[in-house]
Parts: C-alpha cells; sequence; structure tokens
C-alpha cells in the first residue's frame, strides 16, 4: 500500500500519484530519447531530459538530425515509464528539461509540463523561439522554471535564413521571443552554437550587442560528429577552447555594458 505524506495537519498523497492519475493525458506523447541524469543541461541544477522530434529549422550543424528528419526510425519511450523512473530519482534531482527537436512544436507540450509540475518537479524549456505565443502561453501559465532560447546567428534575415533554412518572416517572430525573455519574467539565458564557418567572432559579437543588458548569452562549440544534419561540416574545426573562452569573455563584456531594463523590441535587419 503507497505511503503517505503529512501537510498542514492532513494526510496527503505525494505528488506523484496525482500525476500518474493525468498520466492519460500524455500517453500519446512522441517521447524519442529520455536521459534520467544530467548535470549539464540546467545550470546549476541536476535534471532528467525529455527529447521530442521535429523542429521547423533546418540549421546545418544540428547534431540532433535523427530527431528532426528521421524521426519515425526512433523507438518511442512510453511516459509512464518516463515517469515511474522520475519517481525513484525524487530527491535527486531538481527538474526535467523539455528539448529537441523544438517542443514548442508539440500540442500536448503544456499538459506534459503541468503534468511535471504535479509530480512536483521544475521544469526547463528549450527552444529556438519560433512559437512566442506558446512561450508566452507557458510564461502566462507559471509552467517554466527556466528557459534556454538557442539564437542561431546575428538578428538580420540573411544571416538567420542561411543557416535556419526557415522563411524570412521567422526572424520577427525569433525576436518576439527574445523581447518576451527579456522581460524578466522567468529566469532564462540566451544560447548560440559557434561553427567557425558561421560565426566569426565580429558576427558573435554583434549579437551580444543586440542582446545588452540580456540575463546571459552563453557560447556553445561547434561539434562534429555522425549524427550531423550536413556531414559535410565534419570538416570543420570548432573553436580551440582557449579561443571560445576569450570570446566568452568578450561577450560577457558587452552584455553587461547595457541595463537589464534596456529592453527596446528587436526590429528584425532585413539584407
Amino acid at each position: 500500500m503507497p505511503c503517505t505524506a503529512y501537510r498542514a495537519g492532513v494526510f496527503e498523497q505525494p505528488d506523484y500519484f496525482q500525476a500518474r492519475e493525468s498520466m492519460h493525458t500524455i500517453r500519446d506523447l512522441p517521447i524519442k530519447g529520455f536521459i534520467d541524469t544530467s548535470f549539464v543541461d540546467w545550470p546549476g541544477k541536476i535534471c532528467a531530459v525529455l527529447f521530442f522530434p521535429l523542429c521547423n529549422f533546418r540549421c546545418r550543424y544540428c547534431h540532433n538530425a535523427d530527431l528532426v528528419i528521421r524521426p519515425d526510425q526512433l523507438a518511442t519511450i512510453d511516459p509512464e515509464g518516463v515517469f515511474s523512473r522520475l519517481d525513484d530519482l525524487r530527491g535527486w534531482i531538481d527538474g526535467v528539461c523539455v528539448t529537441g527537436g523544438e517542443p514548442t512544436l508539440q500540442p500536448r507540450l503544456r499538459r506534459l509540463l503541468e503534468v511535471v509540475r504535479e509530480a512536483g518537479f521544475q521544469t526547463k524549456l528549450d527552444t529556438n523561439g519560433s512559437n512566442p505565443d506558446v512561450l508566452r502561453e507557458l510564461i502566462d501559465a507559471g509552467l517554466l522554471d527556466y528557459v534556454a532560447m538557442d539564437v542561431k546567428s546575428c538578428l538580420d534575415e540573411s544571416s538567420y535564413c542561411a543557416i535556419t533554412n526557415a522563411p524570412a518572416s521567422m526572424l520577427g517572430r525569433v525576436c518576439e521571443s527574445i523581447d518576451l525573455l527579456r522581460g524578466g519574467r522567468v529566469d532564462y539565458e540566451f544560447r548560440m552554437t559557434v561553427v567557425p564557418s558561421y560565426h566569426g567572432p565580429e558576427d558573435i559579437f554583434r549579437l551580444a550587442r543586440d542582446l545588452r543588458g540580456a540575463a546571459r548569452l552563453r557560447l556553445q562549440n561547434f561539434s562534429p560528429g555522425e549524427r550531423l544534419l550536413d556531414p559535410s561540416l565534419n570538416t570543420v574545426k570548432p573553436y580551440t577552447p582557449e579561443a571560445l573562452a576569450n570570446l566568452q569573455l568578450r561577450v560577457d563584456e558587452l552584455l553587461a555594458s547595457g541595463s537589464p531594463r534596456d529592453s527596446t523590441p528587436f526590429a528584425p535587419r532585413c539584407p
């Protein structure tokens, strides 16, 4: 017989029982990957990670090509098994990171985050910022504790289209998500995967100037590998650790040169 918890003078079932009762509402979610313990996906936290398929960008250096273009070849993981494992990790992990692919393309994302919260875990969302309406809805509902938004390049249409292969109109939505996060209603970071053939130092610094006053812009080094969307990029040499560290120092300086309340809305720059 399951144990009970004592709260405010009454006996109640632990949170995960409520989550189990809600399991039927997320049973059809296409979870394509699950890491039960990660020390690197959420700064300062230990978390589990859920991977979802599909993305509306086609970044050549994407390292999750299977999730983006071949999701049907990946096994789907039963959400009930995931939450059973999360129950085992209670008291060890802090929360659950939802990533992809692009998770905001999943119509049941909000319900998943509600169930994760019902189970007593914090929530982190990784996103490319292409769906600001979904992001706003989740923030308004108080369902996010942390957001990591990947910014792909300088905020001009020619650069963004060249990397993402998305329509030029997409940049306006990305900028809307940037403005939403800079509003400070949820803890966040911007991230940029830097590929030397796409992101020279001045390109990186230009983005940092655009984001002045933001909480953080974390540079991630490009990592060649067999799962790249464009395998020809395996010939590109990443920045050395020393070069990346120096770039990050300069980025931090540029971000700090603006006020946290310097939140003038972005207007996409046309070529």
